[in-house]
Parts: C-alpha cells; structure tokens; sequence
C-alpha cells in the first residue's frame, strides 16, 4: 500500500531524511520509531502531501503521491502530532465537516459519523463544542476525523502523546480492528509498550537513517541486552568494576551485563559509603528499549516528547 525509495529531504544545511526506503503492506502496522530529530515527522509529512521530498519515490497504492498527491489524498487518513479540530465546533460538527471535506454524503455520512463515534467512545461528547473537550477527548476527536474517510492508509504520528489511559486503549483498539480490516498503518510514537501491544514490524530512524528494521523479536534477540543504570544525589562516583563495561551517560551510569541481579550486589559492595548517594538503580531487561538503547547509545525517552508537545 505504501512503497517509499530512497526518500530524501534537507531543511538548509541539515539533513532529516538521508535515502529512507520502506514497505508498508495491507493489514500491516510498521512501527516508526527514533529519538526526536530522527525524521519521523517529516516523512509522515512527505507521505501525506504535506512536504516535498528532495529525491526518491513515494507510492500510494501504486499511485505516485509526490506527483499526483490529489489523487492519493483520498487513501490517506493522517493524525498529526498537533491535535487537528475547530475548537468552536462540536464533535458532531467537526466530523460532518471532515466528512464531507472527503466527500462523503447523507446517509453514508451519517453512518460513518456514528461508526467512528462509538468507535472512539465518543456517543457522550457528540454535542460538545471542542474547546470544552479535555486533551485526551480532543484526542480521539482528532482520530476520528482521520478514520472519516475510511483510508486503505492510516499516517498516526504520536497518536496517544498526552492522552489518558481511556483515550490510548480505545485508539489501540480501533488501530487493530482496521488492520484486520485490511488497513495499511505508518505508526510513529515513544510509547514502546504500544509498538510491541500492537505486534508491529520496527524501522528505527536515527539523524534521518533507517539504522534497523525488523519484527519485534528479531531485533530483541539480535540487539536486546541486559543493564543496570545508576544515578545519584550529586557527583557521579569513580568506580572500576572488573569484568564490566562502565558507561557515563550524562547523569547516570550504565553497566551492560547478562545477569543484573549480580552485578547489581557486587556494584553495591563496590561503592561502599557512595552507595548512600545512591538515587536509583534500574534493571533493564532485553526489550524494544534495550534495543534502542543498545544501537543509539540511550533509552527512549517517551516524557521527553509529552514534555515537547506540552510545550509547542
């Protein structure tokens, strides 16, 4: 549904997409993942018609979206990370709206809007203007509005930053009911739980490159590892750790070992009076954050992106 080659883009002199290639099936979910900065956003952006790529090719369902975007904006449906809805509207209003901005009409329309809306746990706020919605209510709002249409392609990014537990299962459950609808979904996000929950094929971005691919236990079992992260009130002590690898990153220190629980006593006896300024000490097990951990050097910060968006 989604064939994309040797995608490239710059803004100026900094490159954010650097010769991406990617395939995204019918009935597919691929998981877009990477630190902020990575080039997520811009080729989501380049996918929807929203940016222009410098060079390579992106196919829609055999249709080139770089030259004809009117003609494969009708497949797409995109929920961006900025919560897309008329504040002075109601719910009911704004996917009326939309719906018809799609070109959708009268009874099909309707059924469309009540689909979408019990979908989305939303029968409750139909009447409401959105300025009155909490940010998880305008949430699924905003991914109801991208369902109207009902797209053969689904472009989430961030989808559930900011949202409540409620507003996450019910996005989590409607994504998996499309794909078993045979929906193709480009999946970009920093909550990992929801990556393996969802049983996505991976492609980690780092500077704008595609650094692995892969399905979940595949790039756990060739890149998980076990650690320890340490971090204290104040200095960061000199410690030597025979046998074990030491690694200072910013605040914390991390030791890489195959059996924490060990190693985790023996460091403990090791710093002796420092253990006092002892923080906290985390034990990270072989997951999709280990192996994020393991190819970029640092864990993935999911509150780093709540705190960003919170912030724009």
């Amino acid at each position: 549904m989604l064939s994309i080659r040797g995608l490239r883009k710059s803004y100026g002199n900094h490159p954010a997409l650097t010769g991406v290639d990617l395939e995204v099936r019918p009935g597919e979910i691929v998981g877009l993942l990477g630190p902020n900065g990575a080039g997520k956003t811009t080729l989501a952006s380049i996918v929807a018609g929203l940016v222009r790529p410098d060079d390579g090719t992106v196919l829609v369902g055999g249709i080139d979206a770089v030259r004809h975007p009117h003609r494969v904006s009708p497949l797409i449906g995109f929920a961006a990370q900025t919560t897309g809805v008329y504040e002075v509207l109601t719910v009911q209003e704004n996917l009326t709206f939309f719906g018809e901005l799609a070109g959708i009409r009268g009874i099909k329309l309707r059924q469309r809007i009540t689909d979408v809306v019990a979908a989305l746990l939303l029968e409750e706020l139909s009447s409401r203007r959105c300025q009155q919605l909490s940010g998880g209510e305008k949430r699924r709002v905003h991914m109801a509005i991208a369902l109207m249409a009902r797209p053969k392609l689904l472009l989430l990014d961030e989808p559930t930053v900011g949202a409540d537990i409620a507003t996450r299962t019910a996005l989590l459950d409607v994504i998996k009911q499309l794909v078993g609808e045979g929906t193709a979904v480009l999946y970009s996000t920093h909550y990992l739980p929801e990556i393996e929950s969802l049983d996505a094929f991976i492609l980690l971005l780092d500077h704008g490159s595609v650094i692995a691919r892969g399905p979940v236990d595949q790039l756990v079992a060739r890149h998980g590892m076990a650690a320890l992260e340490l971090s204290f009130d104040g200095p960061i002590p000199e410690i030597q750790l025979d046998g074990y690898p030491v690694v200072r990153d910013g605040e914390l220190i991390r030791i890489v070992t195959p059996e924490p629980a060990i190693a985790a006593a023996h460091i403990l006896e090791v710093l002796g009076p420092e253990a006092l300024h002892l923080r906290s000490l985390d034990v990270i097990h072989p997951s999709l954050d280990s192996v994020f951990l393991a190819l970029t050097g640092h864990r993935y910060d999911a509150n780093q992106e709540e705190r960003r968006v919170s912030a724009s």
